[in-house]
């Protein structure tokens, strides 16, 4: 048995990326809409005793969802040993439990539909706020690996006499841990929060740090509002405009227009393809996958 890459539509690229890794085979699949709007999907390629990993990053989750399913379920009945996702970025962790009456929990809903799916889910730091591992929310085995070592060598490569910048006391252990990988200072943001696109920031004393160039880390970039402001608030300091380093690039609307009138360089992992992407995980990922037994078909 050996592993088989199947990507969704949209994925194709850092699939390949993914296979040219771990040296394995690409699964080649039809997918399509009929005229009342449902789904057609096929596989083309023969999977029987394999283990497919179904690659399919889910910064769009409820227009991929069905397919997503389909796909999975195909695969299974077409007699693969294993079906894995591997979602360099899961959706569906911000709700994870109830703040006004009513509400739904889909964090929890989501979970169980995914794990009633999969075998395995394979993803990149995922948003763990109120849940301690991906494992305390899934019912199968659930992998989160972590980018801040990828994105540390390359602010190492790539910045000279970098500062890093924490966004909230949150991120503490993240950019500690990026800081101490590239033996560079940092520090932390205190971030208050008003609504979904408006955020106080409060800035430490950073004028010992004058003669350095700050590079905001962040886990996932979405409206963008907190590195906004932080960079906005570099210049009324005199520092240099800041480098923006993000794991994931999700980038509502306009926030990456704006963030890069503000920053000197907004710089991404691949986990959501963007114009922003200058670092791959996929070499991370292939790393664990082919650490992982392979189950014998039953």
């Amino acid at each position: 048995m050996s592993r088989l890459i199947l990507p969704l539509p949209g994925n194709e690229t850092f699939a390949r990326l993914l296979a040219a890794e771990g040296g394995w085979s690409m699964v080649e699949s039809e997918t399509r809409r009929f005229p009342d709007g449902e789904t057609y999907f096929r596989i083309l390629s023969e999977v029987k005793g394999h283990a497919v990993d179904l690659v399919c990053t889910l910064a769009a989750p409820d227009d991929q969802f069905l397919r997503l399913v389909f796909a999975a379920d195909t695969a299974h009945r077409l007699g693969a040993a294993e079906v894995t996702l591997v979602a360099p970025y899961l959706a569906y962790m911000r709700q994870d439990k109830v703040f006004n009456p009513g509400e739904a929990v889909t964090s929890q809903t989501f979970a169980r539909l995914l794990s009633a799916t999969f075998d395995r889910i394979v993803t990149v730091d995922p948003h763990l706020h109120r849940y301690p591992l991906l494992s305390a929310l899934y019912q199968i085995p659930a992998d989160s690996l972590h980018a801040a070592p990828v994105l540390a060598d390359w602010i190492a490569a790539n910045v000279a006499a970098p500062l890093l910048i924490g966004p909230d006391e949150e991120s503490v252990q993240w950019v500690s841990g990026i800081a101490s990988r590239i033996g560079a200072p940092f520090e932390v943001l205190r971030k208050t929060r008003h609504g979904d696109r408006s955020v106080e920031i409060a800035m430490p004393d950073l004028s010992a740090h004058r003669l350095r160039q700050p590079v905001l880390v962040d886990d996932i970039a979405s409206s963008g509002g907190t590195l906004i402001e932080a960079a906005r608030q570099f210049s009324a300091m005199g520092l240099p405009r800041p480098i923006c380093a993000v794991v994931h690039a999700l980038f509502a609307g306009d926030a990456f227009a704006l963030l890069s009138e503000v920053a000197a360089r907004v710089v991404s992992t691949d986990t959501v393809a963007h114009a922003s992407n200058a670092v791959s995980v996929a070499p991370l990922i292939a790393r664990h996958l082919n650490t992982l037994p392979l189950r014998k078909e039953s």
